[in-house]
């Protein structure tokens, strides 16, 4: 009776949640795309700062300050893990580096396409000059290939483990 309790703890930690995986995913993507997004802005490659989604509803000169950028981060952060989850539920069985270049565009469409009409901050298409746009175009489609190879990848590596233990499990028997 003890060796099943053990075989299933054992069987356990060798598979973990892959959730977990994509939470992190997630919280380090939104964090190190948020980061090069304000980075894009101190170079002047963006007019716009991820500070939009504070500026476009508050007013205050908290926001272009330092508690501005990690209250930006927080907010990034939590975004990109309901994106990450997004694109488990929807989009991770697909291998190859397109599922994220497609997630990264769509994501960018989404933004200024639909929703830039919330953000006052944000420029639609007709107002964007060619450097705002480009660079976040690529941010996007940066973000979205980091996100969707990620998130891809584990999914496909639980799967290849999964498949190891069916088949010790069939070889025993």
């Amino acid at each position: 009776m003890s060796t099943k309790n053990e075989q299933g703890i054992h069987s356990s930690q060798q598979n973990p949640p892959i959730i977990k995986y994509v939470v992190v995913i997630g919280l380090f993507g939104g964090l190190l795309w948020c980061l090069v997004g304000f980075g894009f802005t101190f170079l002047n490659f963006m007019d716009v700062s991820p500070r939009f989604i504070l500026t476009s509803w508050f007013d205050g000169k908290w926001i272009n300050k330092v508690l501005g950028m990690f209250i930006s981060l927080i907010i990034y952060c939590c975004l990109s893990v309901l994106f990450a989850l997004l694109y488990y539920g929807v989009m991770r069985k697909i291998k190859s580096i397109f599922g994220g270049i497609i997630f990264g565009i769509l994501l960018w469409l989404l933004l200024f396409g639909l929703i830039s009409p919330m953000f006052s901050d944000l420029p639609s298409f007709a107002q964007m000059n060619f450097n705002t746009g480009f660079s976040s175009f690529c941010l996007f489609l940066l973000y979205g290939v980091f996100v969707g190879t990620s998130v891809s990848y584990e999914y496909q590596e639980l799967q290849l483990h999964k498949k190891r233990q069916q088949a010790q499990t069939n070889a025993r028997f």
